[in-house]
């Protein structure tokens, strides 16, 4: 498969939505599992795609000479916003999850980019997340969200709080900490 799928499966109290870099897989919200597989046969009647462990690596932000691999690094400090976000992906295997990051001073917050109220709606579509004050706003139902703690103050989601994900700063720059994950790429 050559463009990762959102997948997101919806329970009566949960919702877990994930990336998939892979011509299958699984989710599981609650006590649902959803499994499925985007390959087929081909011709000879031989599986197309699958086992195939390879995945698209690195950060798109770092170039080969800034001397620094770390798989976990997401930006520079600098280089993330603080009227708006920056939208990373942090992957487990063939796994992804769309996330944002927000500066406030020199402390950086990161969350999955999705509303609760309803998983599917990124804060952030792509062109950054609105911030008013000291809040971050859905842009499709006007919920506000806390910036430092992610807890939503006003809208359909009051009192729900955004999935946060672990991150530090180290030098000058961010990096993700989240132990669900195993490296960052930029988006």
């Amino acid at each position: 498969m050559s463009d990762p799928v959102d997948v997101t499966v919806d329970t009566d109290d949960e919702s877990e939505s994930v990336r998939i870099h892979d011509d299958g897989g699984e989710v599981e919200a609650g006590d649902a599992t959803v499994r499925f597989s985007f390959s087929g046969t081909g011709d000879d009647g031989q599986a197309v795609g699958g086992d195939d462990e390879q995945s698209p690596g690195g950060n798109d932000d770092q170039s080969p000479d800034d001397g620094n691999d770390d798989p976990r690094r997401i930006a520079e400090l600098d280089s993330v916003p603080t009227d708006s976000t920056l939208v990373f992906e942090a992957r487990d295997g063939r796994r992804g999850v769309n996330c944002i990051l927000h500066r406030s001073g020199d402390a950086v917050a990161a969350w999955r980019n999705s509303c609760p109220h309803q998983p599917e709606v990124p804060l952030d579509p792509g062109r950054g997340a609105i911030v008013r004050g000291d809040r971050l706003v859905c842009h499709k139902h006007g919920a506000q969200f806390e910036r430092d703690d992610g807890v939503c103050t006003h809208g359909p989601c009051a009192g729900d709080a955004l999935d946060s994900i672990e991150v530090t700063v180290r030098d000058g720059d961010v990096y993700l900490t989240d132990e669900r994950f195993e490296r960052a790429e930029r988006r």
